[in-house]
């Protein structure tokens, strides 16, 4: 939550820095770090069921009910605590050159999507690779993931349907190495090796 607070706060691109949470131990702790945690997260966006973008719409009603609007939120989630400064001040300045809608960060995928499928039951192969006449990984094209780092929005469009991919919505590349998105203990440990050794 700290790298992600201090990003944010040193990019200078926003008017409020807040954390989202339904813990008072963790809003005691983005506040010491800088953010503003103006009220906590209810039952109904803090439960497994919830999407971030509940949260997110919860967070900009509890905003309008202080009387405090905004044209475009950034969500960062916590889970991405290698992003930089830097990715947003870029993400940023790709949304105002490009007039968008919405910018959201990605890296490359480490294979090609051709080389992946799913397994039935019995983990046969068949139909797992579709036959292609060239195998090449050179001939393939680039293919690229969300990597849970950076998604910026205009709020009026967010609000129409909650979503972000589409015309008028960009994307923004990252590098690999900071685009952790710690899910398991082994990208936990991942990203800590990479903050010991960079």
């Amino acid at each position: 939550m700290a790298y992600s607070i201090e990003a944010a706060l040193d990019s200078g691109q926003f008017s409020t820095v807040m954390v989202s949470t339904d813990s008072e131990e963790y809003a005691k702790i983005a506040c010491e770090y800088g953010a503003e945690v103006p009220f906590l997260r209810s039952e109904a966006t803090s439960s497994d069921t919830a999407s971030s973008w509940d949260a997110i719409e919860e967070v900009l009603l509890g905003y309008e009910k202080m009387g405090k609007e905004f044209s475009t939120f950034c969500l960062l989630q916590p889970t991405s605590p290698m992003r930089s400064a830097e990715d947003l001040i870029n993400a940023y300045q790709l949304y105002g050159e490009k007039n968008a809608t919405a910018v959201v960060s990605v890296c490359e995928l480490d294979h090609p999507l051709a080389w992946c499928g799913t397994l039935g039951e019995d983990y046969s192969l068949n139909g797992f690779i579709e036959r292609r006449q060239d195998g090449q990984r050179q001939g393939m094209k680039t293919f690229y993931r969300p990597n849970g780092a950076i998604y910026i929005a205009d709020i009026e469009r967010f609000r129409e349907d909650r979503f972000l991919y589409r015309e008028g919505g960009y994307a923004y590349i990252m590098p690999k190495e900071r685009s952790v998105d710690i899910d398991t203990e082994f990208d936990f440990r991942f990203a800590e090796y990479l903050m010991r050794n960079n």
